[in-house]
């Protein structure tokens, strides 16, 4: 069969195939350019019209934006099971179908496959929840990012001769972007674990830096895994590297914790934080394998 070449016209053969084709996705609930959309209805998930057959590896493929492998690797994680066929072939219903939305979702929040599956496989698991949850999220992003379309457009105007900006102006939107940001992804339990009031004061203090005092933060954070990299060296987590390392670690939170707030109590927590949650490991264990562990070891003693 002659294959069609890029820019010629479809045949009308392959046009009335491939009207079929979205008219049985529209028979669905679902069309080709909405992603992995729930239906008809919003939030309900797309029972009319799909029989016993479901869509294939490839159809999903197609209407999702995954790729077929990655479809083949959540179901062999257990993450979006595809039901089998009579003819042995991979099938996908509206509760796949529905589950595949959550994870794309969440992946766009940068949460672990793991952390996913077990949230999803969670009995009281709220699909709606869930959704609005999303919609939040993607909301503050797009806050986020006007904030920072609107830094740069003023920035340009200033190259241009308009006035000048100050530093906080400047870095407003970028703090603004910090905060939000670190919202996402650690709000949740920060709060379950320090309170809201706690949270809601570490932000402000955020928000207030000055360019200097950004700078400072960052330069103790580099510190703070350059030493780290030095005591693992050492292999001793209670030695004298060791416990630089855990004292520039308590220095750099001071940067982002309201004042009078550290403790040793709260540095222990959180230093048994970076060895349970997966994303707060990996990036210690990017300085070297078992680092966050080191790290947690040193905090440990150095808070004795």
């Amino acid at each position: 069969m002659k294959r069609r070449a890029c820019g010629e016209p479809e045949g009308p053969s392959r046009r009335q195939s491939r009207g079929r084709d979205e008219g049985r996705n529209r028979d669905r609930g679902l069309s080709r350019d909405c992603g992995c959309e729930w239906g008809q209805d919003r939030g309900q998930s797309p029972s009319r019209g799909w029989g016993d057959e479901g869509y294939t590896v490839r159809e999903l493929a197609e209407l999702s934006g995954c790729t077929v492998r990655t479809l083949h690797h959540y179901d062999e994680l257990g993450l979006v099971r595809a039901r089998r066929a009579a003819n042995g072939y991979r099938r996908y219903g509206p509760a796949e179908v529905g589950r595949l939305q959550q994870v794309l979702l969440y992946r766009e929040c940068d949460m672990p496959l793991a952390d996913i599956k077990r949230l999803l496989d969670d009995p009281s698991f709220d699909a709606r929840g869930a959704l609005a949850g999303h919609l939040r999220e993607l909301k503050a992003r797009r806050k986020r990012l006007d904030g920072l379309i609107a830094s740069v457009e003023r920035t340009l105007a200033c190259t241009e001769g308009a006035d000048a900006m100050s530093d906080r102006e400047r870095f407003e939107a970028f703090k603004q972007g910090l905060v939000e940001d670190n919202e996402r992804r650690y709000g949740a339990e920060a709060r379950g674990r320090w309170g809201d009031a706690a949270v809601d004061a570490s932000s402000a203090k955020v928000r207030g830096m000055t360019e200097g005092d950004y700078e400072h933060a960052q330069a103790l954070e580099q510190e703070v895994k350059d030493a780290l990299a030095a005591a693992l060296r050492t292999g001793d987590p209670a030695g004298a590297e060791a416990r630089r390392a855990a004292d520039l670690h308590r220095q750099w939170l001071c940067c982002f914790w309201q004042d009078g707030a550290y403790s040793k109590e709260a540095h222990r927590g959180l230093a048994e934080a970076y060895v349970a949650d997966d994303r707060f490991k990996a990036y210690y264990d990017a300085v070297a394998p078992g680092a966050a562990e080191f790290l947690r070891d040193a905090i440990r003693a150095y808070c004795a």
